[in-house]
């Protein structure tokens, strides 16, 4: 088989890699979460390395476990099986509090003190000029 990225007849180079499906369960897999799927379950089987189901479960209004099963009933389905999970992020949350207050602490990472109100119409004038809407670093200067 030729390997799609190095061209390579015989054997890819390439180490194992790992990659990975992070569906929102706010809805059931649709067919772009799906194609997504495919293609992460295929290149991690290509290159002998490992496929991670990791459900973004952060959105407490929207998640529910429904559309988990919903999701993990559609990959089945279409028989893209996982090698580890699924990681459910809600569970890893003590985590990423840890690695925040870590950036915040190392000056890696700041709090923005912006209300939702003001960053939805900054991003709003930066669409109606035509530039994509980014952060502007307005909280930068107070770290």
């Amino acid at each position: 088989m030729r390997c799609f990225i190095c061209e390579n007849v015989k054997e890819c180079p390439k180490p194992p890699s790992a990659s990975a499906l992070p569906p929102s369960p706010t809805g059931y897999l649709h067919v772009g979460g799906a194609r997504t799927a495919l293609f992460n379950w295929l290149f991690a089987r290509h290159f002998g390395g490992t496929f991670i189901l990791r459900i973004e479960d952060t959105d407490f209004e929207r998640s529910t476990e429904e559309m988990v099963g919903g999701i993990l009933d559609g990959m089945r389905l279409l028989g893209l099986d996982w090698d580890e999970g699924p990681f459910f992020q809600s569970k890893r949350m003590d985590l990423y509090k840890d690695n925040a207050e870590r950036l915040i602490k190392s000056g890696h990472a700041y709090y923005c003190f912006c209300s939702k109100e003001q960053l939805e119409k900054r991003r709003a004038a930066a669409q109606a000029e035509g530039r994509a809407p980014m952060y502007e670093r307005i909280c930068a200067p107070f770290r």
